[in-house]
């Protein structure tokens, strides 16, 4: 899965305030919150961040579109994938992510073999 996220300036924990911090929080720190409460479900799941990369400028692309992160999660398999994104406990802090985004994409991806 391949991840691209823009993070609000301040994390809005208005539709999960039970997850929210004493103090404001910037919504990269939100998002750290997440992967932090996700990674034991994902890792249990088969899964793993195969990276995680701060984003910058298109080389090709739109202007005007920016995207301060870029995460490749791979999976074992769908099953794997479906199981991890039901999980009771994962969902319990889905918020820090939620809280984090301003926007994001989500791109399912199927590995093909090389040519060479």
């Amino acid at each position: 899965m391949l991840n691209l996220l823009r993070f609000r300036d301040v994390a809005d924990y208005s539709a999960n305030p039970e997850l929210a911090p004493a103090a404001r929080i910037s919504g990269a720190e939100a998002f750290d919150r997440y992967i932090q409460h996700t990674l034991p479900f994902l890792r249990e799941s088969g899964g793993y961040v195969e990276f995680l990369g701060v984003g910058g400028p298109f080389l090709i692309g739109p202007e005007d579109e920016r995207w301060d992160m870029a995460m490749l999660v791979r999976q074992s398999s769908i099953a794997s994938f479906l199981a991890f994104a039901s999980h009771d406990a994962y969902l319990a802090g889905l918020g820090h992510r939620t809280a984090a985004l301003e926007d994001s994409r989500l791109l399912p991806l199927t590995e093909l073999p090389l040519p060479f």
